[in-house]
């Protein structure tokens, strides 16, 4: 289990740094089936979870859902038929800070558990 699944988010102001390349890349490590990508000019950190389904894939978002909302940190969630895609970044900056890895550790540890 990742480090970062230990970590609390911090309120995140307009203002807040993203992370460096070298911070993205040590905490890419700890999400290794993650990947950035850019959309409409944000980086984002997404994944896609696959499941049996869509019975199974909604269980999980409203998980996912229960975690955002514990943080007040929110993504976009994609629910299909056997699959969610699941995308982390910070709104109110434009791309990524380190709560959006701190949720997507949590958002694997709600899937393997």
């Amino acid at each position: 289990m990742s480090s970062l699944t230990a970590q609390s988010c911090e309120a995140c102001r307009a203002d807040a740094p993203k992370v460096t390349e070298d911070e993205k890349q040590n905490l890419l490590k700890e999400i290794p089936n993650w990947q950035p990508v850019e959309l409409d000019g944000e980086e984002q950190l997404k994944r896609v979870f696959k499941f049996r389904n869509f019975a199974e894939a909604l269980v999980f978002t409203n998980k996912v859902a229960d975690l955002a909302e514990a943080e007040g940190h929110h993504p976009a969630i994609l629910l299909e038929w056997g699959k969610v895609t699941v995308r982390w970044w910070t709104h109110k900056i434009g791309g990524l800070h380190r709560n959006d890895f701190i949720m997507a550790a949590r958002t694997d540890a709600a899937y393997a558990g």
